[in-house]
């Protein structure tokens, strides 16, 4: 444990790189060669939409980056958060808990929040017009999208009390689960409902990704599956009744457009209808 704390308190920019088009580049060949879904569509378009979008994530979560970094050591120099309060654990259970607590106060209760509060909603809309799901549509976050993630995350990091070693280690987790959760790939379906006990499975997210309500409106979970289990936000939809898109946008013209995509937030909303 001590080795990846040592690695992950001064990882290198050029790893998390690395490991980011690694990821994309890893799940894109696997599912290129066995999909699940067989789309037709232009890959390289829709991935240039995608990439688009993550490049804004890491330009913003760059240009922000100090906030978090002048949090995660504010916490760490008062002993100031949930870690900081608990007793003395076992470094590992330490840092599960640590995992835990920051996946869901910065991830699970984000994405609720953006689900349930309208204005939110209107910016995170942009990830679930995706019609076509595959490791690319991971980071399909709007721009002002990826500023209310970063406030969530650093939230997080101040009720948690992470040390800034742990909220790397958790982006890394964050980056290569996400590209797994959303490749084209599907998974034995009893290996997939058994990880989902436990991990946010492909088919789990997937069903999250569902045209319509209520689907819509469930398995928020970014990592770990308790937390949907734990607030009876879990879901279940067989597979192959997956459509993905969002009922209110699915005119092609609308939702694999990025001048459009960037102007969703500010037209006029449109109400979703439930199954």
């Amino acid at each position: 444990m001590e080795n990846i704390i040592s690695y992950f308190e001064s990882i290198p920019s050029v790893h998390r790189a690395l490991i980011l088009s690694g990821g994309i580049a890893l799940f894109w060949l696997i599912e290129s060669a066995y999909p699940f879904f067989k789309f037709q569509y232009n890959k390289w378009q829709h991935a240039g939409i995608n990439l688009f979008f993550t490049l804004t994530t890491i330009v913003i979560n760059f240009a922000l980056a100090f906030i978090l970094l002048q949090s995660a050591d504010f916490v760490t120099t008062h002993k100031f958060g949930i870690l900081n309060w608990l007793p003395k654990f076992n470094l590992w259970i330490y840092t599960i808990i640590g995992l835990l607590l920051l996946d869901f106060f910065g991830a699970y209760l984000a994405h609720f929040v953006e689900h349930k509060v309208k204005f939110l909603w209107r910016f995170h809309l942009i990830h679930h017009t995706d019609t076509y799901i595959d490791t690319t549509s991971g980071n399909r976050h709007h721009p002002g999208e990826s500023v209310i993630r970063f406030i969530f995350t650093t939230f997080g990091v101040l009720i948690v009390g992470c040390p800034m070693w742990m909220v790397f280690l958790y982006q890394t987790l964050s980056v290569v689960a996400t590209q797994f959760t959303h490749a084209n790939i599907c998974l034995p379906k009893k290996f997939d409902k058994y990880l989902s006990y436990f991990m946010v499975s492909p088919d789990m997210h997937k069903i999250h990704h569902h045209y319509q309500l209520p689907y819509t409106d469930s398995n928020y979970g970014n990592i770990f599956s308790i937390w949907d289990r734990i607030f009876g936000t879990f879901l279940y939809l067989e597979r192959e009744k997956i459509i993905y898109g969002v009922d209110t946008h699915m005119n092609p013209e609308e939702n694999n457009r990025l001048k459009n995509l960037l102007k969703i937030p500010f037209q006029k909303p449109r109400s979703a209808q439930n199954v």
